[in-house]
C-alpha cells in the first residue's frame, strides 16, 4: 500500500454509533422546535400537520430531547473511562496552541503564511465546535426543564423567568442550527467530504491537512501506549463502580425531569357538558319570529370581513361557529366577549397575545374537535389573539 493511499483509524464503531444516535436526536429537535417557535410560517403549519399535529410533535421533540440528554450522560461515562482508565490525553480541552494554530490557519487562508499549521488529534475548529455543544446542551436543558416544568419553576423563581426562558430556548436552537449548516457542513461535507465518522478512517492527505502533528506522533511510534491489562483491570475496580453510580444517577434525574409536572404536556380538552332534557308532553307554538336591526352573516366573506376586533369580526366567527354548543346554558359562552375571555370549566381558552397558549387554538389544531373554522377564519382568530384579542 503506497504511502497516499494509507488510511489511518480515527473512530471506533462505538463512537460512529454515537455520533449517529446524536444526529438523529439533534435533527429531530430541530425539526420539532424550530415550527414551534415559528408557528405562523407555511412551512410550520406544513411539518406539524406532517408529524400528526402540535400534540404530536411536542411529544416527539420531548422523546428526542431525552434521548440527546441519555446519550450526553453515556458520553460523559466514557470519556470517563477514557481518562482514568486509559489514561489518554485530555484531547479536546483547549490549549495555547489552538489559538497559535487558529492565527496561523487564518494567515494561511489569506496567502500570508507557507505552510499549513500542524495540528493535533483535534484541532482548534473541533474543539470549538464540541464545546459549542457542550455549552448548548447545557442552555437547553436548563431552560427546557423550565419550559417542560412551568409551575415547578414558578414556585421558585419569578414567574418572568418562564417567558425568558423560552426566549433562551428559541435563541439558542437557532444558532445551533445555524453553526451546524454554515460552519460544520462546510468543513464535513463541502470543502471535502469527510468519511471518518463513516467509516471510521482518515487518508493521509487528509491527516496531513487537519492533523498533521498527530500523524507525525503516529509515524514515529509516539502515541501514548495502552496501559497493561492487569492495570486496566486494577482501574476498573475503582471505575465501574463510580461510573454506574454517577450514571444511574443522572439517568434517573433525567427521568424525574421528564416525568415531574404532568400539567405541562397535555392539552385538556374541555368535558362534554350533561344537560337534562325537557320533553314536552303537550303541543308548544311556535315561537314568533321577530325582526333584527342587522341581519346575520350567511358566507364566509360575511363573517371574515370587518376589522381585527371582537366587535369587527371576531365575535360574528366565533357566534356562527361556535354559538350552537358554546352558548349562554353550557359552560363556556362564546356569544359576547366578557363570557369568552372569562372562560369556562377547563379554565380560560384565550390568552391574549399567545395563541400557542390558548386553549382555544390548541383544541382546534389537535383535529377531534367537532367545531371548526375554515383556514380564513382560523388564521384570523389567531392573528386577533396575537394582537390581544382587543374588543374594539
Amino acid at each position: 500500500m503506497s504511502q497516499q493511499t494509507k488510511t489511518y483509524q480515527r473512530f471506533s464503531v462505538a463512537q460512529r454509533i454515537e455520533h449517529f444516535v446524536l444526529i438523529l436526536s439533534f435533527t429531530l429537535l430541530a425539526l420539532t422546535g424550530l415550527p414551534q417557535k415559528f408557528f405562523f410560517s407555511d412551512i410550520s403549519q406544513w411539518i406539524i400537520s406532517a408529524f400528526g399535529g402540535i400534540e404530536s410533535i411536542r411529544i416527539v421533540h420531548r422523546v428526542a430531547a431525552t434521548v440527546f440528554c441519555l446519550q450526553a450522560i453515556y458520553h460523559l461515562v466514557v470519556m470517563g473511562y477514557k481518562l482514568y482508565v486509559l489514561r489518554l490525553d485530555p484531547s479536546m480541552l483547549p490549549s495555547l496552541k489552538d489559538g497559535q494554530d487558529a492565527i496561523q490557519w487564518f494567515l494561511y487562508n489569506l496567502g500570508l503564511r507557507k505552510e499549513r499549521p500542524k495540528m493535533p488529534r483535534y484541532n482548534f475548529m473541533e474543539k470549538m465546535e464540541y464545546w459549542a455543544m457542550v455549552w448548548g446542551l447545557v442552555i437547553m436543558a436548563l431552560t427546557g426543564f423550565m419550559l417542560w416544568n412551568p409551575i415547578a419553576t414558578s414556585r421558585a423563581l419569578p414567574g418572568v423567568v418562564i417567558p425568558a426562558a423560552k426566549a433562551a430556548h428559541g435563541a439558542e436552537a437557532i444558532l445551533a442550527v445555524l453553526a451546524i449548516i454554515l460552519w460544520h457542513f462546510y468543513n464535513v461535507h463541502i470543502k471535502h467530504w469527510n468519511w471518518s465518522m463513516i467509516k471510521g478512517t482518515l487518508s493521509r492527505e487528509e491527516m496531513e491537512e487537519e492533523h498533521a502533528l498527530e500523524l507525525e506522533q503516529i509515524e514515529r511510534g509516539a502515541l501514548p501506549q495502552r496501559p497493561a491489562p492487569e492495570v486496566i483491570r486494577k482501574r476498573m475496580r475503582v471505575y465501574v463502580p463510580i461510573a454506574s453510580v454517577v450514571g444511574l444517577a443522572l439517568s434517573a434525574a433525567v427521568i424525574y425531569f421528564i416525568t415531574f409536572e404532568q400539567t405541562a404536556i397535555t392539552t385538556v380538552q374541555p368535558k362534554e357538558e350533561e344537560r337534562q332534557v325537557i320533553v314536552l308532553r303537550s303541543p308548544t307554538p311556535l315561537p314568533t319570529v321577530l325582526p333584527t336591526a342587522t341581519p346575520q352573516p350567511t358566507s364566509e366573506a360575511d363573517l371574515i370581513s370587518g376589522a381585527l376586533t371582537w366587535e369587527g369580526s371576531i365575535g360574528k366567527i366565533m357566534t356562527a361557529r361556535c354559538g350552537s354548543c358554546h352558548g349562554s346554558l353550557g359552560a363556556l359562552n362564546v356569544k359576547n366577549y366578557a363570557d369568552l375571555m372569562k372562560g369556562g370549566r377547563s379554565g380560560t381558552v384565550i390568552v391574549p397575545g399567545d395563541p400557542q397558549g390558548s386553549l382555544l387554538i390548541q383544541t382546534v389544531q389537535g383535529g377531534t374537535h367537532p367545531g371548526s373554522f375554515s383556514n380564513e377564519e382560523f388564521q384570523k382568530v389567531i392573528e386577533w389573539i396575537q394582537a390581544g384579542a382587543p374588543e374594539k
